[in-house]
């Protein structure tokens, strides 16, 4: 059997990519070792949201104790995964069915090149004209012993109970999110971070205040530390890890990955496919097209050019398409594409850091302020509030935002927008947005 394209992956560049595509007239496959939905749908943002909605409900009593709210509140575990479930148990069969109602059909098993332009799928070999790898990621090998004992972000939301002591080992998105959620569902919660500070993704300043908010749930961080080895014993664990004073140990029950993720492209057997990679990435041109196979196509984590986000994955998928059915001539376009990490209160960015806006050698002037103070922090009793913000001196265009505390994952898709279609700090400044939100404090940021 060929196929004008085989989409590896069912998330959802591979939908987004597989259904424009299929209505220009091709014949289409796709295939997956797992079920289908991808990431995002089944193991990454949407379940984790549905649990944060749990953590959030907790935090609003805590903080507003004392403030006209009081009683007893806890998360019911068990409960919690229950109401996850009943949105990602009826993904696989809801996606399988759209394929199916699109006449693309649909493969289940391993997909490993076996030419330039034949494909494994278990025992059936395919063909193909074109091919795009929209496989998502995997966590990054630590390479320790008892690397076997740990869980990723996919084990974690499936935890039918939770733990009472459970360490994180890294600092970065996952273990920020998941450490406020077992935090608040009564769990005794240890981060390990390498490096001198977590969530090294976001500006130092707001990541100082956050940590107010991690301090305040008893969240444990102890940064500058390398993870050595994980022993287990009786169905409990030991994490040996070295920091700056000397050796450390860490008692467990759970130990999750989240040390930070990679393609998963080390299955494809990428070489039978004359696919180049480099340090673990495909290596594509200025079309997410592999530059050693011009067959090839790749999109979201798998392509790894942009941030690795969902927005983007359809980004990406929407410029293949396009690239396919047209020839090559478009290419991607990550401006203005904001990352918020869901903890509480949320952190987010959009544009350049401060670091990264100095390398770039561009003049602009920088507003930063922790504002516990203003009526969107109050009204909540969230004594975590701020914002940084970049802008070009010459121009007044908005080259990068910051914010941390309340609604900060929605005031910041207002900077996104402003990024990416140019408007300056003044078009903000003389915008009227509904008071009071958190977009109503943006004209005092800029």
């Amino acid at each position: 059997m060929k196929y004008d394209l085989v989409v590896i992956g069912t998330g959802t560049a591979a939908m987004v990519c597989a259904m424009r595509v299929v209505k220009a007239g091709w014949k289409v496959a796709v295939v997956d070792e797992k079920p289908f939905g991808g990431t995002c749908a089944l193991r990454g943002c949407d379940p984790k949201k549905m649990l944060v909605a749990g953590a959030e409900a907790i935090d609003a009593k805590q903080r507003m104790t004392g403030h006209g709210i009081e009683g007893g509140l806890h998360i019911d575990w068990p409960d919690l995964i229950r109401f996850k479930r009943s949105f990602t148990d009826p993904v696989p069969e809801k996606h399988e069915r759209r394929y199916e109602e699109a006449d693309i059909v649909t493969l289940h098993g391993t997909a490993k090149f076996r030419g330039p332009d034949r494909l494994a799928v278990g025992d059936q070999e395919i063909g193909y004209r074109k091919i795009l790898i929209a496989s998502g990621a995997r966590p990054i090998p630590l390479a320790i012993p008892g690397e076997e004992h740990l869980i990723d972000n996919e084990g974690f939301l499936e935890l039918p109970s939770l733990p009472k002591r459970i360490v994180m080992v890294g600092g970065g998105y996952i273990a920020a999110e998941f450490s406020h959620i077992a935090a608040r569902a009564g769990a005794e919660v240890t981060i390990l971070q390498r490096g001198p500070r977590m969530l090294t993704q976001f500006e130092p300043e707001l990541v100082s205040w956050l940590m107010d908010a991690i301090n305040r749930i008893g969240v444990r961080v102890i940064t500058d530390t390398t993870v050595d080895a994980i022993r287990e014993r009786d169905g409990e664990y030991t994490v040996h890890a070295s920091g700056k004073e000397g050796p450390i140990e860490v008692a467990a029950d759970l130990v999750v990955h989240a040390a930070g993720r990679a393609p998963a492209i080390e299955r494809l057997d990428l070489e039978k496919g004359g696919v180049a990679v480099e340090n673990g990435k495909l290596k594509l041109n200025e079309f997410l097209q592999s530059v050693s196979n011009p067959a090839v196509y790749a999109a979201g984590d798998a392509a790894s050019n942009g941030p690795p986000l969902t927005p983007v994955s359809s980004h990406d998928a929407k410029v293949v398409a396009a690239n396919l059915v047209e020839g090559n001539h478009r290419e991607p376009d990550y401006r203005g594409v904001p990352s918020v990490a869901f903890i509480l209160p949320p952190i987010a960015r959009v544009g350049l850091t401060e670091a990264e806006a100095n390398e770039a050698g561009l003049k602009f002037r920088t507003k930063c302020e922790r504002t516990s103070q203003w009526f969107t922090a109050r009204r909540v009793a969230e004594p975590v509030y701020g914002y940084k913000t970049l802008i070009d001196e010459e121009t007044g265009k908005i080259l990068g935002a910051h914010l941390v505390g309340p609604g900060a994952d929605q005031t910041i898709n207002i900077f996104g927008l402003a990024i990416r279609h140019g408007l300056t700090a003044d078009d903000l400044k003389t915008t009227m947005f509904a008071y009071p939100t958190g977009a109503s404090d943006i004209g005092c940021m800029v």
